[in-house]
């Protein structure tokens, strides 16, 4: 049975998408995985700085930002925020979701703290955004094959 993993974040340019890439780059053929943004703008690009620091890496994203739906919360297994407020808006908005949505360090490592924002930063804030969800990804991964 498949894993459907679903990333959110705020405008779905920045955290969310590399979070999907660097798990889509594992190439895992049990885990789907998209991104969303409870405030994006519907086909914005992804960020050209979380872009330049994926290919540092070797990770190729083609993305395209997306408004979280209903349709996404009811296509995910878990729900995977970058900070506890998002975790907080995408349960007030879909309470259905509550029991599939965590913040995404709360569910690796049990501590609800937030994802550094890269937005608006330098490519050096983006890469240590990226070697954070690098580590959380990795771990991740660990968790939801001990859940199988």
């Amino acid at each position: 049975m498949s894993i459907r993993v679903l990333f959110v974040c705020t405008g779905n340019t920045c955290r969310s998408p590399m979070a999907e890439a660097l798990l889509k780059s594992k190439q895992l053929p049990h885990i789907d995985v998209k991104s969303a943004g409870i405030f994006a703008m519907e086909g914005s690009d992804a960020s050209s700085h979380a872009k330049t620091v994926l290919e540092e890496k070797g990770v190729q994203m083609a993305h395209r930002s997306s408004f979280l739906k209903q349709e996404d919360i009811n296509w995910a297994t878990y729900i995977f925020t970058m900070t506890v407020g998002h975790k907080h808006h995408v349960i007030d908005r879909f309470p259905e979701a509550k029991e599939k949505t965590f913040t995404l360090k709360e569910f690796v490592s049990g501590q609800e703290e937030d994802i550094l924002d890269p937005f608006g930063g330098s490519v050096e804030t983006y890469r240590q955004t990226r070697d954070e969800l690098e580590q959380l990804i990795d771990q991740l991964i660990h968790k939801l094959q001990q859940n199988e």
